[in-house]
């Protein structure tokens, strides 16, 4: 089945974008256009058929749509972001969804970034970070719990996100920085660390036998090589100024029920 992404044009106001790890860089919008459609074009490589909503200029963020939905086979959790700046951007993405899913809503205190979610199998991992807490992941685990889904907490520390950290890159393994989580809590999977002198090398994207890579992380890129992992290198770097990374520009699910 081909898997659909969603995508959302650069917003023209992304100079303005939060930031809460890094230090304030200019950032090239022209480039940052050029770039987020070169990701467009491997992810249609890759088989994913695009829906591509328009800018939301007063939305600075607004491209890192993974932020604003956890979608899963049986349902789509509309996020309630961390950053307030952000929460405007969800009412669009649940329309969008809503033909492909059933649409359920993190309400308050509850506050969850996607970009702290991790779902592998059944298994969903949450990070507790800046931007999610422990009342959204009481949510997750009434909504999901008839699904068949356990919903885990891990403690972030020095980064965004818990997929800062840590990302599927097969089946089996995954990509993780250990300075910033605990590994202990994925000791059944296969663990590859990342290069220590390329902090932000955690986060890939899997589609398919496939993982799109940032090329700014060569020696990472190198190990999972070693471990016969296809990678899709692609240029992020005016996207990783506001925080951004390979799996915070698209919302990425088959068709419903077919996984």
């Amino acid at each position: 089945m081909t898997p659909i992404a969603v995508t959302r044009a650069v917003s023209s106001s992304l100079s303005r974008c939060e930031l809460t790890h890094q230090d304030r860089m200019p950032i090239d919008l022209d480039r940052a256009c050029q770039q987020h459609a070169a990701y467009e074009t491997c992810l249609e490589r890759l088989g994913c058929t695009l829906i591509r909503l328009p800018e939301m200029p007063d939305m600075p963020d607004a491209v890192f749509v993974e932020d604003t939905a956890i979608v899963l086979d049986e349902v789509a959790l509309i996020t309630r972001p961390g950053a307030k700046s952000r929460r405007e951007e969800t009412t669009s993405i649940a329309e969008a969804l809503k033909p492909y899913r059933e649409i359920v809503q993190i309400e308050a205190p509850g506050t969850v970034d996607g970009g702290d979610v991790l779902v592998v199998g059944r298994d969903i991992y949450v990070g507790l970070s800046s931007r999610s807490n422990a009342a959204a992941i009481d949510q997750m685990r009434r909504a999901l719990s008839a699904y068949g889904y356990q919903v885990h907490g891990v403690g972030v520390s020095g980064c965004l996100h818990l997929k800062s950290a840590v990302t599927s890159v097969s089946e089996t393994a995954l990509l993780v920085n250990p300075d910033w989580i605990d590994t202990n809590v994925f000791d059944r999977f296969d663990v590859i660390e990342i290069h220590p002198d390329e902090a932000y090398a955690a986060n890939g994207l899997r589609i398919g036998e496939a993982v799109i890579y940032p090329i700014t992380f060569p020696r990472t890129a190198e190990r999972l090589a070693e471990r016969g992992i296809g990678i899709e290198p692609v240029d992020l770097s005016e996207l990783a100024k506001a925080e951004g990374a390979v799996t915070c520009c698209s919302l990425i699910f088959g068709e419903k029920g077919a996984g």
